[in-house]
């Protein structure tokens, strides 16, 4: 038998070559596949997540719904993308800052019900105060200008519903002047739309210490 009959009895057969080949292509396969079915896995939990937080969001909306229902239904507050509104003439008399007696009594319906769902939330309420776009008429010796007014606004709601028995620390205060008008001011119908108190539940920000073990 000769030298190149030797080399060529020693070469491997083709089926086994084609055998590792197609051994290489199912672990990729199968490779592919687990990668695939973590992938849909992964999005699914995901999505699933994200339906939970919108559900939880909801339940949320139809609690506070449920608690303001009667100052709703009367139209003394409006319920906007989870912010409570109420008008700037129901609490103050134009350019003061001074609590109306209609007002304060709308504060005392709406602490109780505000407090309960704050408290099941773990939640803080954030009083929010705004202003129409005229500025502050010369001579005015209580505010400088439209962030002064909405500031001491925002205050006197805050103390008040503090006054009412809302804990302090579940409570603060922000002033945004005549920024953010719930529309155009056009006229002066407009304009009081825009003169309001706004009382949004916001989230509570965790202490840092106490979460660590």
């Amino acid at each position: 038998m000769s030298e190149l009959d030797n080399g060529l009895d020693q070469e491997p057969p083709i089926w086994a070559i084609f055998g590792d080949l197609m051994t290489g292509l199912v672990g990729v396969f199968v490779l592919l596949l687990v990668w695939a079915l973590g992938f849909q896995l992964e999005l699914s939990q995901s999505l699933e997540k994200e339906i939970q937080k919108r559900e939880v969001a909801e339940q949320r909306r139809q609690a506070l719904e449920e608690a303001l229902a009667d100052p709703l239904a009367a139209g003394r507050v409006t319920l906007r993308d989870g912010k409570i509104g109420i008008s700037g003439s129901v609490l103050f008399s134009l350019n003061s800052a001074e609590l109306q007696e209609e007002g304060r009594e709308l504060l005392h319906t709406l602490r109780a019900p505000l407090q309960v769902y704050l408290g099941e939330n773990e939640q803080l309420l954030m009083v929010s105060g705004f202003t129409d776009d005229l500025p502050i008429q010369k001579g005015n010796l209580h505010f400088r200008d439209n962030w002064e007014l909405s500031a001491q606004r925002a205050l006197t709601v805050t103390r008040a519903l503090i006054e009412e028995g809302m804990p302090a620390d579940m409570v603060f205060a922000a002033a945004f002047g005549a920024q953010q008008p719930v529309v155009e001011n056009s006229n002066s119908e407009s304009r009081s739309q825009n003169r309001r108190v706004e009382m949004a539940p916001v989230p509570r920000v965790q202490n840092s210490e106490s979460q660590v073990p």
